[in-house]
């Protein structure tokens, strides 16, 4: 044993766990080839890739060569409505793939489930497993989110991809890192971090804002990191051309709307203060945000898509917009899927619902429209912004965000949060890149021979 091994061997950098890919989709991307076949090469993989890089694609081409190297079926799982695209997909990619909604199958090849389903299917039926938009592992319930990486524990093959994985969200990151049988969670607060000095209000607690990095630990965080995923946002984050995936302007327009009278006490609109306040703003204004929702939509004749939050908004955006139809949590999982497929075909020329129910996956390149009312959740924002803009799209897409003079402070930290992801994001591609070259020239260096009293 030479020395480098000896010390990989302590740390948690983790091996190759996989093989050579089997399976190449000819329609695939020189930057797509290269990561597919590290992540069928690694066994155990997260791609943290941006909307509309193809990852329905990569998750496919894995899922086949899994299925070809060990003749057993592999699942792929889905948010709700997510699925019947995701099989249409496989036929334009010569994958042979099958839905499942009662954890049925025959024969191997890709089976295609929502999260949802998990409980109906045996592990034991399957070589590897797929979490498409694995970010929404960490707003499942403790129960779900157990179930889902105890059944990928289960499996030599295993992939994860997302588009919003921010890089100090810690929590994210251990979730994944725990599904793919890396490090758990507080195994890895443990190894990297330290509870923060500065005292943190309730209000803004959260379990990733309360840690920051041990002495010198950062830079072996970034390595563990780089061992089992990657991160890109565009082509030439992995040193390839951009000019093949090049999308078209996002415009984005604020609107603010003034209430037909004051709040209770008050002789004008003043911005909400607090979430309580927020809430009642929001409740408040339903019917002048609604209005001018509606004014933005019928100002033109192509398709859109009328994002809410409130039941009373999604009613009313109904009555108000002409050929609007509702999606809606009581809508039963085939009644999503036939008004998802309807919107697509152009039958439906504008669908109100909310980013929790159509927020994940879909890919809505015909509409270039959007009405947002804002929250304070980006990643809502960004995924519903990007069920439309997003490569495939050939139209500037425009997004009219509406909100109440109460509300310019809920716009106002959406923004900033906004700047803040962008910078994130940026800094773990940098990061990543920077570690990879280390790790290129480690690879190259000569290599020591291990001491005999060691």
């Amino acid at each position: 044993m030479n020395y480098d091994t000896f010390i990989q061997q302590k740390s948690h950098i983790g091996g190759s766990h996989g093989f050579t890919p089997v399976f190449m989709p000819g329609a695939a991307f020189d930057f797509q080839r290269h990561l597919i076949t590290w992540a069928v090469e690694k066994g155990r993989a997260a791609v943290f890739a941006d909307c509309g890089m193809g990852k329905t694609l990569m998750e496919l081409a894995f899922a086949q060569n899994v299925v070809q190297k060990t003749n057993l079926p592999v699942l792929l799982l889905t948010p709700l409505a997510v699925g019947h695209q995701t099989v249409k997909e496989a036929e334009k990619f010569g994958v042979d793939a099958i839905r499942s909604l009662d954890g049925s199958h025959d024969g191997a090849r890709v089976v295609v489930a929502n999260y949802e389903r998990l409980h109906l299917f045996d592990p034991s039926n399957f070589g590897g497993v797929v979490c498409d938009e694995s970010s929404i592992l960490k707003n499942f319930d403790g129960v779900t989110k157990k179930a889902v990486t105890d059944f990928m524990k289960k499996h030599k093959f295993r992939l994860l991809c997302t588009a919003t994985a921010a890089p100090n969200d810690f929590i994210e990151l251990g979730t994944s890192a725990e599904a793919l049988g890396y490090m758990g969670y507080m195994d890895m607060i443990g190894k990297f971090f330290k509870k923060a000095e500065a005292t943190i209000s309730r209000k803004d607690k959260n379990r990733s804002g309360i840690y920051r990095f041990r002495g010198h630990a950062e830079r072996d965080f970034w390595r563990w990191i780089c061992s089992w995923s990657r991160a890109i946002r565009k082509p030439s984050d992995l040193g390839f051309d951009d000019r093949s995936l090049v999308l078209p302007d996002l415009i984005t327009r604020q609107h603010i709307v003034a209430a037909e009278s004051p709040a209770d006490g008050f002789l004008f609109s003043l911005p909400a203060s607090g979430l309580s306040e927020q809430r009642k703003e929001r409740s408040r204004t339903v019917k002048e945000r609604c209005e001018k929702a509606a004014e933005c939509v019928a100002a033109h004749t192509d398709s859109a898509v009328q994002w809410c939050y409130l039941n009373s908004e999604s009613s009313l955006l109904v009555k108000m917009t002409p050929g609007a139809v509702e999606v809606s949590g009581n809508d039963s999982d085939e009644e999503k899927e036939e008004k998802f497929a309807a919107f697509e075909s152009g039958q439906i020329r504008v669908l109100v619902t909310k980013p929790t129910i159509a927020g994940f996956g879909l890919n809505w390149q015909h509409c270039n429209h959007q009405t947002f009312f804002p929250s304070h959740s980006f990643e809502q924002w960004y995924q519903a912004v990007r069920r439309s803009w997003r490569f495939g799209q050939k139209r500037p897409v425009t997004v009219d965000i509406i909100a109440s003079e109460g509300e310019r402070d809920v716009m106002l930290n959406l923004q900033r949060k906004a700047d803040a992801a962008d910078k994130m994001f940026s800094t773990l591609v940098s990061l990543m890149g920077q570690e990879l070259e280390v790790t290129k020239h480690r690879a190259t260096q000569t290599q020591t021979t291990l001491p005999s009293w060691i």
